[in-house]
């Protein structure tokens, strides 16, 4: 039997490590929002590319921005209903 193939593995660095930013506010919509899918999820760490602190800090920073309606909890498309 032949081995399977792995594809290469390379580390990604975390966005909030490279870019210096020690805290995540709330009140940044626009940041958070590049962290959320197109249908209003939070996205998980293996696509948002966050290390584990950095990504539970953007979760509760989404978490509290829905809660005070800066961003949305669901986004709904009327087309996918049909």
């Amino acid at each position: 039997m032949a081995t399977p193939t792995k594809r290469p593995q390379y580390k990604v660095k975390c966005y909030m490590c490279l870019s210096g930013k020690l805290n995540i506010d709330y009140k940044a919509a626009d940041l958070l929002r590049r962290f959320l899918l197109p249908n209003g999820k939070i996205k998980p760490r293996r696509l948002s590319n966050l290390c584990a602190k950095h990504q539970r800090m953007v979760s509760n920073a989404i978490k509290k921005a829905r809660f005070l309606a800066l961003l949305p909890f669901v986004i709904n498309d009327t087309d996918t209903r049909r």
